[in-house]
């Protein structure tokens, strides 16, 4: 049986290798690996608003990864003075992906920044200095280097049943929800109150967490995201 096909989107950002040095559209292979390891195959997205329908044809399951920040102009802020490495026409291009994956029912996992997209694109916002709100640095001890903390899970959710009612996590983010969109509910949060996960239980998988699970051991979510994807695959041949 083909295996299901798992889009992931990616960076528009300058890359060096070999002799060159070119804008590149790339991702962390961490990712490519954790949805091969679960039974999926990968297929790179580049941010593009057009021909978002006929992406979606090609695929059974998108994973939105990490990133730098969003535009605060999407949820009607002015940027905070930390916010840095907007990137808009991404922006534009993964909210038109996401509302139209979600229009079809698509199963969807957001990561990081990913998660962030989600809670935008239903009409949530942004904290975008966390230090600020909860006065410490815990999720993003060290740029460019994870740091880990433990996360209370919903025991009646979605996502507490695929990870269980606590899980330890490798997170890099500076910015959180704010306001959270409609139709979502948080079910999992740090042990300093931050929301740290979301879900549409109105949908057949939607998803989004603010850490990397793609950097930790649990490889949960990855085999519920493909098992999501080969259903919904067999149910778009009936």
């Amino acid at each position: 049986m083909a295996r299901p096909v798992i889009g992931i989107t990616t960076y528009v950002t300058p890359a060096k290798w070999s002799y060159w040095d070119a804008e590149a559209a790339l991702i962390p292979a961490d990712y490519v690996y954790a949805v091969e390891r679960a039974g999926g195959r990968a297929l790179l997205v580049p941010p593009s608003e057009d021909g978002v329908e006929e992406t979606l044809q090609a695929l059974d399951g998108l994973l939105f990864s990490g990133g730098s920040d969003l535009d605060p102009g999407l949820y009607d802020q002015e940027p905070h003075e930390e916010t840095f490495g907007i990137h808009e026409m991404r922006d534009r291009a993964e909210l038109a992906l996401l509302e139209a994956a979600l229009a079809r029912d698509m199963p969807v996992l957001a990561i990081c920044r990913g998660s962030q997209v989600l809670n935008v694109a239903r009409g949530g916002n942004l904290v975008q200095h966390l230090p600020e709100t909860i006065g410490h640095e815990a999720h993003r001890e060290t740029p460019g280097v994870f740091s880990d903390h433990a996360v209370e899970v919903d025991p009646d959710s979605r996502l507490g049943g695929i990870v269980g009612n606590s899980v330890d996590v490798k997170s890099h983010h500076h910015q959180g929800y704010g306001e959270v969109g409609e139709g979502l509910r948080v079910v999992a949060r740090a042990g300093d109150g931050t929301i740290e996960a979301v879900e549409d239980p109105e949908r057949r998988f939607a998803v989004g967490v603010l850490w990397h699970p793609e950097e930790g051991e649990d490889a949960a979510l990855f085999a519920a995201l493909v098992a999501e994807a080969r259903d919904y695959r067999a149910s778009r041949k009936r």
